[in-house]
């Protein structure tokens, strides 16, 4: 073969394109191609002058120089796909960092004569055949001015290729008529003005300003106005308190005379609601766009943990799409701001990130959006990070990010589009690290100087974004001189008014979030939740559902356990003892045929933690997955889902969606009670204190393993003392069921009843399968939800009971076990199934029937764990109460087995032993 017959100058332009592929994606070139390259590649490094020459097929092929110069082109242009974000003008008021190695063409093997020649390589980011020069100040335009992108490491070529298609429009750069200018600097002066007037207006307040970013406005407006006109009508927007006025303000639409209300301090007109600061508050909005789209968008409540919000935004977001358009998650967009401290620093980020594409939690893709001050409160961005960005979580997911100079109004605008675009395109996430700063402290009373003096230095000197643009248009020649001053003075004269107008009102008000979901539901008060709500369930009703889950597809194989497993149902309920597993089925089945859809997620929740559930069976030779429940032919839905290693995320995302689904039975089980520490921000900022802070009621189960089995520290306790702690009034159902008629009833009522608590749960491990923890079918036919129950309640053979024993959950068996062992008819047991609201008058009731003088309150926890100081505060007269428990610990139980079952028996030999 001739050396040049294949790389001959009139093939150089397929050359280019081959090498190119060959760079973004090895594994798609034909496999000897792919070693020429690799062989070039090698060449290029090792070799220093004369002939390049390559193996091909054998062989030797010495590469012509014009080829070679081509390949060195196709390198420089790779590079700046890679690395152009580095040397980008995206700072505002600092220099950037300096990377090694530069761009400069000499590090590709080219030179200065080089720049007058041609080369084929300009097709590649069309230009078409361009000299070196040109290419050159393309490519700078490209990726090196005020929009950086990275998206290399992505792995699929179609997406890195629409991506290239996609910037090399305009150069990257912003192509808007007159009208969207004007609206951009109309936006930017709303954002402006709004700020500069609360400076002005209320002096020294916190209102964690927007100014250095005020960009994100008109930013939003574009994304909201063009996602409106590709189809989206419901948005779901979560983010921290910088600059969140602003947006409630001028994108939410917010009345400002509620703003200026919060600021001045003004009262709530409820005297039940405690209220949150005004940057922590929700609203949502309905609006039309400015092309006449009807739209719904909601900015999502949240507490000073930054980024708890996405997790909750995320769920809020799969809610609406699975209520909606169930087939089309483009209709609901997700958008998450972030501040660069936040976005770097704190792990549920990550939890959230991992969401992405899971089939739980998917969302069809979410714009994130990171409010960059270069600054936490004091802390400098080098001290913040390890990474180069602190949107480098993004790659986890391989999702493009666009670094964006927040001075350069367009560009904002012009990467919200590209964000938008891509989302739509491939349901997936994207992110915009839109880089300005903060013209104040981190609140507007605090002196950022003391820590950064240059910093500050340089920002005082600094106009601001909306007098940057408003000099580009001025020299455009489409606004003249005035055009601010008379935006600004009609912005402002409106605010006043809206000013005189809010301090004639007496109250706050404070605007119910997404009230539209929850029509038809009220408040409840403690004494609502006391109620007993009827929730049997008539027996054929029961037989149905026992039928159809006990009855597996005759045309697929499963393995013998799993029949075994899935027919002893149908034998339970003809021999009439139902488990725990079983309650919890004819729970989920029942409110299916009335209409509730079941959401279930956690880690390992379709089989069960202690393999007791098994909602989802697998066959046995293509894993084929069947919930037995969806063959019911009902109107609800019951979908289950094994979640990924994350308590924080995942209870964040199932407490977002039980806020937008209440009809929707909503539940997350910890794979043992003690994990839910994991996701301990949501349940004290949200799950308890929620419905007080900003009106929001939710219905989310959590389910908690709890029992105290000999298993050590870590896999005994729900660490019950902390849900009771944060009980208050009418804040949540605390519950330790012991029978599974019992939590079939608490499952129903919180459904069926016209209000929505959180509900937390202490479900049992070695109850499961415990041959006394069955109940009878009639059990779950009639009544409603036990608070207590008192077994020995009518029975002779304790009305006299020297002893009166309170206890609750699992423990009840064990002193059940030894009482009859022991043959102790002298010792009443009563079981305090929920715990908050706690039945004060019934408790109070059985102590009266009995009469007994010697009361306990004994409990499988450590003194100052479990229940006890619940009962303390709720019950004062408790004090009086003889109380049998482990002593006081630091862990919750022992690891050692031996000293586990020693202490256990002690506990209950003091019960039993009346030493007054």
């Amino acid at each position: 073969m001739d050396k040049y017959s294949f790389l001959n100058a009139a093939h150089t332009a397929y050359f280019a394109q081959l090498y190119d592929e060959y760079l973004i994606n090895p594994d798609r070139i034909e496999p000897s191609w792919r070693a020429f390259f690799q062989g070039f590649d090698f060449g290029m490094e090792s070799a220093h002058e004369g002939d390049l020459v390559v193996e091909h097929q054998g062989s030797s092929v010495t590469v012509p120089d014009n080829v070679k110069k081509e390949f060195q082109v196709v390198k420089l242009i790779d590079a700046y796909r890679s690395r152009g974000h580095l040397f980008t003008r995206t700072n505002p008021v600092r220099e950037r960092r300096n990377y090694e190695p530069k761009l400069d063409i000499q590090n590709f093997g080219l030179s200065n004569e080089d720049l007058g020649k041609e080369f084929d390589s300009g097709e590649l980011i069309g230009i078409g055949k361009a000299t070196l020069q040109n290419i050159i100040d393309h490519l700078k335009m490209v990726y090196c001015e005020s929009i950086g992108v990275e998206y290399m490491y992505i792995r699929k070529p179609d997406e890195v290729k629409w991506i290239q298609n996609w910037l090399h429009q305009n150069n990257n750069h912003a192509k808007f008529n007159e009208n969207q200018k004007k609206q951009i600097l109309k936006k930017l002066n709303e954002a402006v003005s709004f700020e500069s007037f609360l400076h002005t207006k209320y002096v020294g307040q916190k209102r964690f300003s927007l100014e250095g970013n005020e960009s994100l406005i008109p930013g939003l407006d574009a994304l909201i106005e063009n996602a409106a006109d590709k189809g989206v009508n419901q948005f779901v927007l979560g983010m921290a308190h910088r600059g969140r006025l602003n947006v409630l303000t001028n994108i939410f639409g917010k009345p400002v005379t509620d703003i200026f209300s919060e600021f001045d301090g003004k009262d709530y007109e409820q005297d039940i609601f405690d209220g949150d600061v005004k940057y922590h508050l929700g609203y949502t909005s309905k609006r039309k766009t400015d092309n006449g789209n009807d739209i719904n968008i909601n900015i999502v409540p949240n507490p000073s943990h930054l980024e708890t919000v996405g997790a909750v935004v995320e769920g809020i977001a799969r809610a609406k799409q699975d209520m909606h358009t169930p087939n089309d998650m483009s209709k609901t967009l997700p958008i998450v701001l972030h501040g660069d401290a936040a976005v770097a620093g704190q792990g549920i980020v990550y939890e959230v990130v991992q969401m992405a594409q899971l089939e739980a939690y998917k969302t069809g893709g979410t714009i994130h959006v990171v409010v960059n001050n270069q600054v936490g409160f004091t802390t400098n961005y080098l001290d913040a990070r390890s990474s180069t960005y602190c949107t480098d979580i993004a790659k986890v997911t391989l999702s493009p990010v666009l670094h964006v100079n927040a001075d350069d109004a367009e560009a904002v605008v012009h990467a919200m589009n590209f964000a938008l675009d891509y989302r739509m395109e491939f349901g997936r996430d994207v992110f915009i690290d839109l880089l300005g700063y903060r013209k104040y402290g981190h609140n507007e009373g605090d002196e950022p100087m003391f820590t950064q003096p240059q910093l500050y230095k340089a920002i005082k000197k600094h106009k601001n974004s909306r007098d940057i643009y408003a000099d580009k248009l001025l020299k455009e020649g489409l606004i003249n001189k005035d055009h601010v001053k008379n935006l600004e003075k009609s912005y402002k004269e409106g605010l006043e008014e809206e000013l005189e107008s809010s301090r004639k009102k007496e109250n706050t008000i404070i605007t119910p979030f997404m009230q539209d979901e929850w029509e038809g539901y009220h408040t409840a008060t403690e004494d609502k939740m006391m109620e007993k709500v009827p929730t049997g369930v008539k027996r054929e009703v029961l037989e149905k559902i026992t039928n159809t889950i006990s009855q597996l597809p005759e045309d697929r194989n499963f393995i013998r356990k799993i029949k075994k497993i899935v027919e002893v149902r149908q034998t339970m309920f003809d021999k009439d003892e139902l488990d725990w597993a079983m309650g919890e089925h004819l729970a989920y089945g029942s409110l299916m045929l009335e209409g509730y859809n079941i959401r279930m997620s956690g880690q390992d929740v379709e089989r069960g933690t202690f393999s007791h559930r098994h909602a989802v069976v697998k066959s046995e030779n293509q894993e084929q997955e069947f919930i037995l429940h969806n063959n019911l032919d009902a109107t609800g839905k019951f979908e289950i889902y094994n979640s990924h290693l994350s308590e924080y995320g995942v209870v964040g995302f199932e407490y977002g969606y039980a806020l937008a689904r209440p009809k929707t039975l909503t539940i997350w089980e910890a794979q043992f009670g003690d994990f839910s520490n994991g996701a301990q921000i949501m349940i004290d900022q949200y799950i308890s204190a929620g419905e007080d802070k900003w009106k929001n009621q939710n219905g989310l189960v959590m389910l908690l393993p709890h029992g105290y089995e000999g298993q050590g520290a870590e896999h005994s306790s729900a660490r019950p003392e902390r849900y009771l702690q944060l009980c208050a009034r009418d804040n949540m159902f605390v519950a330790n069921c012991t029978t599974p008629a019992n939590m079939f009833h608490l499952l129903r009522r919180q459904m069926v009843v016209d209000y929505r608590k959180p509900l937390i749960v202490f479900t049992p491990k070695s109850l499961l399968r415990l041959p006394a923890a069955v109940s009878k079918v009639e059990e779950f036919e009639n009544g409603h939800f036990q608070e207590i129950i008192d077994s020995d309640a009518g029975d002779s053979a304790f009305a006299k009971a020297k002893t009166l024993v309170f206890t609750s959950g699992k423990f009840y068996y064990d002193l059940l076990e030894y009482r009859k062992e022991n043959n102790r008819n002298d010792v009443a047991i009563v079981r305090i199934e929920q715990l908050f609201p706690l039945p004060v008058n019934q408790i109070q009731e059985i102590i009266k029937n009995y009469g007994s003088e010697d009361i306990v309150w004994a409990q499988e926890e450590p003194r100052n764990m479990g229940a006890y100081a619940h009962l303390l505060l709720h019950m004062p007269e408790t004090r009086n109460w003889r109380v049998c428990s482990r002593n006081m610990y630091a862990a919750p139980a022992t690891g050692s087995a031996t000293r586990s079952k020693l202490r256990h028996s002690k506990v209950i030999e003091d019960v039993f032993n009346n030493n007054k």
